[in-house]
Protein backbone atom coordinates (compact mmCIF):
# COMPACT_ATOMS: atom_id res chain seq x y z
CA UNK A 1 0.00 0.00 0.00
CA UNK A 2 1.48 3.34 -1.09
CA UNK A 3 0.98 6.69 0.59
CA UNK A 4 -2.35 8.20 -0.38
CA UNK A 5 -2.52 11.06 -2.86
CA UNK A 6 -3.17 13.77 -0.25
CA UNK A 7 -0.08 12.77 1.70
CA UNK A 8 2.06 12.53 -1.42
CA UNK A 9 0.93 16.00 -2.49
CA UNK A 10 1.62 17.41 0.97
CA UNK A 11 5.14 15.97 1.09
CA UNK A 12 5.90 17.28 -2.40
CA UNK A 13 4.66 20.77 -1.52
CA UNK A 14 6.62 20.75 1.74
CA UNK A 15 9.82 19.70 -0.04
CA UNK A 16 9.37 22.40 -2.68
CA UNK A 17 8.72 25.07 -0.05
CA UNK A 18 11.77 24.03 1.96
CA UNK A 19 14.10 24.02 -1.05
CA UNK A 20 16.72 21.55 -2.17
CA UNK A 21 19.29 22.79 0.33
CA UNK A 22 17.01 22.47 3.39
CA UNK A 23 18.72 21.02 6.43
CA UNK A 24 17.06 17.90 7.89
CA UNK A 25 15.64 18.55 11.35
CA UNK A 26 17.82 15.84 12.87
CA UNK A 27 20.83 17.96 11.86
CA UNK A 28 19.44 20.91 13.82
CA UNK A 29 19.81 21.93 17.44
CA UNK A 30 16.60 21.52 19.47
CA UNK A 31 15.73 25.23 19.49
CA UNK A 32 16.14 25.41 15.72
CA UNK A 33 14.05 22.27 15.23
CA UNK A 34 11.31 23.66 17.48
CA UNK A 35 11.17 26.86 15.42
CA UNK A 36 11.01 24.88 12.18
CA UNK A 37 8.23 22.68 13.53
CA UNK A 38 6.24 25.65 14.84
CA UNK A 39 6.37 27.17 11.36
CA UNK A 40 3.76 24.62 10.26
CA UNK A 41 1.20 25.54 12.94
CA UNK A 42 -0.64 28.12 10.84
CA UNK A 43 -1.83 25.49 8.35
CA UNK A 44 -3.89 23.75 11.05
CA UNK A 45 -6.20 26.75 11.38
CA UNK A 46 -8.27 27.41 14.46
CA UNK A 47 -10.54 25.02 16.27
CA UNK A 48 -14.16 25.39 17.31
CA UNK A 49 -15.24 27.73 20.09
CA UNK A 50 -15.42 26.21 23.55
CA UNK A 51 -17.84 26.71 26.43
CA UNK A 52 -14.73 27.75 28.32
CA UNK A 53 -10.95 27.38 28.16
CA UNK A 54 -8.69 27.47 31.20
CA UNK A 55 -4.92 27.53 31.58
CA UNK A 56 -3.38 26.19 34.78
CA UNK A 57 0.20 25.96 36.04
CA UNK A 58 1.15 22.70 37.74
CA UNK A 59 4.22 21.93 39.81
CA UNK A 60 6.29 18.92 38.85
CA UNK A 61 8.03 16.40 41.06
CA UNK A 62 11.25 18.46 41.03
CA UNK A 63 9.54 21.76 41.79
CA UNK A 64 9.56 22.93 38.17
CA UNK A 65 6.35 24.17 36.63
CA UNK A 66 4.46 23.36 33.45
CA UNK A 67 1.16 24.39 31.89
CA UNK A 68 -2.04 22.52 31.15
CA UNK A 69 -4.85 23.89 29.01
CA UNK A 70 -8.40 22.69 29.54
CA UNK A 71 -10.93 22.92 26.71
CA UNK A 72 -14.48 22.45 28.00
CA UNK A 73 -16.91 22.15 25.06
CA UNK A 74 -20.23 22.16 26.93
CA UNK A 75 -21.56 23.02 30.37
CA UNK A 76 -21.64 19.35 31.43
CA UNK A 77 -18.87 17.33 29.74
CA UNK A 78 -19.41 13.58 29.57
CA UNK A 79 -15.80 12.72 30.29
CA UNK A 80 -12.30 14.11 30.83
CA UNK A 81 -9.60 13.30 28.27
CA UNK A 82 -5.97 14.01 29.19
CA UNK A 83 -4.16 14.45 25.87
CA UNK A 84 -0.36 14.15 25.67
CA UNK A 85 0.99 15.59 22.43
CA UNK A 86 3.64 14.21 20.13
CA UNK A 87 6.97 15.70 19.15
CA UNK A 88 9.59 13.20 20.24
CA UNK A 89 9.70 14.62 23.80
CA UNK A 90 11.74 17.49 22.27
CA UNK A 91 9.62 19.64 19.94
CA UNK A 92 6.04 20.93 19.80
CA UNK A 93 3.72 22.17 22.54
CA UNK A 94 0.08 22.64 23.41
CA UNK A 95 -0.25 25.68 21.14
CA UNK A 96 0.61 23.47 18.17
CA UNK A 97 -2.06 20.98 19.28
CA UNK A 98 -4.71 23.51 20.27
CA UNK A 99 -6.85 23.00 17.17
CA UNK A 100 -6.67 19.22 17.59
CA UNK A 101 -7.62 19.55 21.26
CA UNK A 102 -10.60 21.75 20.45
CA UNK A 103 -11.83 19.34 17.78
CA UNK A 104 -11.45 16.37 20.11
CA UNK A 105 -13.39 18.21 22.83
CA UNK A 106 -16.24 19.27 20.55
CA UNK A 107 -16.65 15.91 18.85
CA UNK A 108 -16.32 13.74 21.98
CA UNK A 109 -18.20 15.92 24.44
CA UNK A 110 -15.28 15.56 26.85
CA UNK A 111 -13.23 18.20 28.58
CA UNK A 112 -9.77 17.89 27.01
CA UNK A 113 -6.68 18.59 29.09
CA UNK A 114 -3.67 19.42 26.91
CA UNK A 115 -0.42 18.87 28.82
CA UNK A 116 2.64 21.01 28.09
CA UNK A 117 5.03 18.55 29.73
CA UNK A 118 8.61 19.80 29.86
CA UNK A 119 10.86 18.93 26.94
CA UNK A 120 14.27 17.41 26.46
CA UNK A 121 17.15 18.08 26.38
CA UNK A 122 16.52 20.74 29.04
CA UNK A 123 14.33 18.23 30.91
CA UNK A 124 15.40 14.70 30.11
CA UNK A 125 13.79 11.36 30.98
CA UNK A 126 11.92 10.87 33.26
CA UNK A 127 10.65 14.46 33.64
CA UNK A 128 8.11 14.15 30.79
CA UNK A 129 6.78 10.98 32.47
CA UNK A 130 6.54 12.69 35.85
CA UNK A 131 4.80 15.76 34.40
CA UNK A 132 2.31 13.56 32.55
CA UNK A 133 1.59 11.61 35.73
CA UNK A 134 1.15 14.84 37.70
CA UNK A 135 -1.29 16.12 35.07
CA UNK A 136 -3.30 12.90 35.03
CA UNK A 137 -3.64 12.89 38.82
CA UNK A 138 -4.53 16.60 38.77
CA UNK A 139 -7.29 15.96 36.24
CA UNK A 140 -8.65 13.14 38.39
CA UNK A 141 -8.49 15.15 41.60
CA UNK A 142 -10.12 18.21 39.98
CA UNK A 143 -12.71 16.37 37.92
CA UNK A 144 -15.68 18.05 39.62
CA UNK A 145 -14.19 21.46 38.77
CA UNK A 146 -13.56 20.43 35.18
CA UNK A 147 -16.76 18.51 34.45
CA UNK A 148 -19.14 19.33 37.29
CA UNK A 149 -19.23 15.75 38.56
CA UNK A 150 -17.33 12.44 38.44
CA UNK A 151 -17.09 11.29 34.83
CA UNK A 152 -14.97 8.70 32.99
CA UNK A 153 -11.28 9.59 32.64
CA UNK A 154 -9.33 8.92 29.43
CA UNK A 155 -5.67 9.31 28.59
CA UNK A 156 -4.23 9.34 25.11
CA UNK A 157 -1.75 10.88 22.76
CA UNK A 158 0.26 10.51 19.60
CA UNK A 159 3.87 9.39 19.07
CA UNK A 160 5.86 10.49 22.14
CA UNK A 161 2.51 11.38 23.70
CA UNK A 162 1.35 7.84 22.99
CA UNK A 163 4.45 6.61 24.78
CA UNK A 164 3.70 8.78 27.80
CA UNK A 165 0.04 7.70 27.77
CA UNK A 166 1.01 4.02 27.85
CA UNK A 167 3.46 4.68 30.68
CA UNK A 168 1.00 6.58 32.89
CA UNK A 169 -1.64 3.91 32.21
CA UNK A 170 0.83 1.39 33.65
CA UNK A 171 1.43 3.66 36.64
CA UNK A 172 -2.30 4.02 37.19
CA UNK A 173 -2.56 0.22 37.34
CA UNK A 174 0.37 -0.09 39.73
CA UNK A 175 -0.91 2.70 41.99
CA UNK A 176 -4.51 1.46 41.91
CA UNK A 177 -5.65 4.70 40.33
CA UNK A 178 -6.58 7.00 38.84
CA UNK A 179 -9.14 4.70 37.24
CA UNK A 180 -8.99 4.98 33.46
CA UNK A 181 -11.88 4.25 31.13
CA UNK A 182 -9.49 3.83 28.19
CA UNK A 183 -6.00 4.57 26.90
CA UNK A 184 -5.80 5.77 23.30
CA UNK A 185 -2.38 5.29 21.74
CA UNK A 186 -1.79 6.79 18.32
CA UNK A 187 1.36 5.50 16.60
CA UNK A 188 3.04 5.31 20.02
CA UNK A 189 6.74 4.96 20.76
CA UNK A 190 6.92 1.74 22.77
CA UNK A 191 10.54 0.58 22.43
CA UNK A 192 14.00 1.99 21.72
CA UNK A 193 14.85 -0.55 19.03
CA UNK A 194 15.85 0.72 15.60
CA UNK A 195 16.23 -2.77 14.09
CA UNK A 196 12.53 -3.51 13.67
CA UNK A 197 11.36 -4.03 10.11
CA UNK A 198 9.35 -0.80 9.92
CA UNK A 199 12.52 1.18 10.69
CA UNK A 200 14.25 -0.43 7.73
CA UNK A 201 11.58 0.10 5.06
CA UNK A 202 12.50 2.95 2.72
CA UNK A 203 8.88 3.95 2.11
CA UNK A 204 8.50 4.73 5.83
CA UNK A 205 11.17 7.44 5.83
CA UNK A 206 8.83 10.44 5.57
CA UNK A 207 8.40 13.14 8.23
CA UNK A 208 9.84 10.81 10.86
CA UNK A 209 12.95 9.00 9.67
CA UNK A 210 15.12 6.51 11.49
CA UNK A 211 17.76 9.22 11.93
CA UNK A 212 15.19 11.63 13.37
CA UNK A 213 13.97 9.01 15.85
CA UNK A 214 17.54 8.34 16.97
CA UNK A 215 17.95 12.13 17.41
CA UNK A 216 14.87 12.25 19.63
CA UNK A 217 16.01 9.37 21.82
CA UNK A 218 19.50 10.86 22.12
CA UNK A 219 18.04 14.08 23.51
CA UNK A 220 15.36 12.46 25.68
CA UNK A 221 17.29 9.53 27.15
CA UNK A 222 20.98 9.97 26.32
CA UNK A 223 21.85 7.31 28.89
CA UNK A 224 21.01 4.25 26.81
CA UNK A 225 20.53 2.15 29.96
CA UNK A 226 17.47 4.29 30.78
CA UNK A 227 15.83 3.25 27.52
CA UNK A 228 15.45 -0.32 28.75
CA UNK A 229 13.20 0.80 31.62
CA UNK A 230 9.51 0.21 31.00
CA UNK A 231 8.76 3.87 31.73
CA UNK A 232 10.82 4.74 28.67
CA UNK A 233 10.01 1.65 26.60
CA UNK A 234 6.64 0.32 27.85
CA UNK A 235 6.89 -2.71 25.56
CA UNK A 236 9.56 -3.94 27.98
CA UNK A 237 7.21 -3.94 30.98
CA UNK A 238 7.24 -7.26 32.81
CA UNK A 239 3.46 -7.48 32.59
CA UNK A 240 0.68 -5.52 30.92
CA UNK A 241 -2.11 -7.34 32.73
CA UNK A 242 -4.72 -5.17 34.36
CA UNK A 243 -4.06 -1.93 32.47
CA UNK A 244 -6.92 0.11 31.03
CA UNK A 245 -8.65 -1.00 27.83
CA UNK A 246 -6.82 0.29 24.78
CA UNK A 247 -7.24 1.62 21.29
CA UNK A 248 -3.98 1.49 19.32
CA UNK A 249 -3.76 3.21 15.94
CA UNK A 250 -0.70 2.78 13.73
CA UNK A 251 0.18 4.21 10.32
CA UNK A 252 1.03 1.89 7.44
CA UNK A 253 4.15 3.89 6.48
CA UNK A 254 5.73 4.73 9.82
CA UNK A 255 9.01 3.69 11.39
CA UNK A 256 7.07 3.20 14.65
CA UNK A 257 4.46 0.89 13.10
CA UNK A 258 5.91 -2.43 14.25
CA UNK A 259 6.53 -1.45 17.88
CA UNK A 260 3.03 0.01 18.18
CA UNK A 261 1.50 -3.16 16.82
CA UNK A 262 3.74 -5.29 19.04
CA UNK A 263 2.41 -3.37 22.05
CA UNK A 264 -1.18 -3.93 20.95
CA UNK A 265 -0.47 -7.65 20.57
CA UNK A 266 1.04 -7.85 24.06
CA UNK A 267 -1.98 -6.06 25.49
CA UNK A 268 -4.29 -8.60 23.85
CA UNK A 269 -2.17 -11.51 25.07
CA UNK A 270 -2.33 -10.02 28.58
CA UNK A 271 -6.12 -10.11 28.54
CA UNK A 272 -6.56 -6.37 28.04
CA UNK A 273 -9.54 -5.41 25.90
CA UNK A 274 -7.73 -3.93 22.92
CA UNK A 275 -8.67 -2.65 19.49
CA UNK A 276 -5.85 -2.13 17.00
CA UNK A 277 -6.09 -0.53 13.58
CA UNK A 278 -3.37 0.12 10.99
CA UNK A 279 -4.40 3.19 9.00
CA UNK A 280 -3.75 2.53 5.30
CA UNK A 281 -1.86 4.95 3.09
CA UNK A 282 -0.67 7.09 5.99
CA UNK A 283 2.65 8.29 7.36
CA UNK A 284 3.75 9.10 10.87
CA UNK A 285 2.15 12.31 12.11
CA UNK A 286 -1.02 12.12 10.04
CA UNK A 287 -3.35 12.34 13.04
CA UNK A 288 -2.02 15.75 14.05
CA UNK A 289 -2.40 17.16 10.51
CA UNK A 290 -5.85 18.54 11.32
CA UNK A 291 -7.51 20.51 8.50
CA UNK A 292 -4.70 19.33 6.19
CA UNK A 293 -4.98 15.58 5.56
CA UNK A 294 -8.39 13.93 5.09
CA UNK A 295 -7.19 10.90 7.07
CA UNK A 296 -6.69 13.12 10.11
CA UNK A 297 -10.42 13.87 10.20
CA UNK A 298 -11.26 10.20 9.59
CA UNK A 299 -9.01 9.06 12.43
CA UNK A 300 -10.37 11.75 14.75
CA UNK A 301 -13.89 10.49 14.09
CA UNK A 302 -12.75 6.93 14.78
CA UNK A 303 -11.16 7.97 18.10
CA UNK A 304 -14.31 9.87 19.05
CA UNK A 305 -16.46 6.82 18.27
CA UNK A 306 -14.24 4.76 20.57
CA UNK A 307 -14.52 7.34 23.35
CA UNK A 308 -18.30 7.61 22.99
CA UNK A 309 -18.68 3.82 23.02
CA UNK A 310 -16.75 3.71 26.28
CA UNK A 311 -18.90 6.49 27.73
CA UNK A 312 -22.01 4.43 26.92
CA UNK A 313 -20.54 1.40 28.69
CA UNK A 314 -19.71 3.49 31.72
CA UNK A 315 -23.20 5.01 31.78
CA UNK A 316 -24.77 1.55 31.62
CA UNK A 317 -22.93 0.33 34.72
Amino acid sequence: MALDSATTAFLAAAAEAAGSDAKPMWHMEPLEARAASAGMDAMFGTGPEMHRTEDHMLTGIDGGQFEVRVHVPVAEPQGVFVYLHGGGWVISNIDSFDTLGRQLAEKSGCAVVLVNYRKAPESQYPIAVEDSWTALRWADENMEQLAGKRVPLFVGGDSAGGNLSAVVALRARDNKGPELAKQILIYPVTDADFTRGSYLEEENQTLLTTEFMEWFWNHYAPNTADRAHHEASPLRAESLEGVAPALVITAAHDVLRDEGEAYAQRLKESGVRTEQLRWPGQMHGFFSMVNVLPAAAEAMDFVVQSVRAELKKEAAK
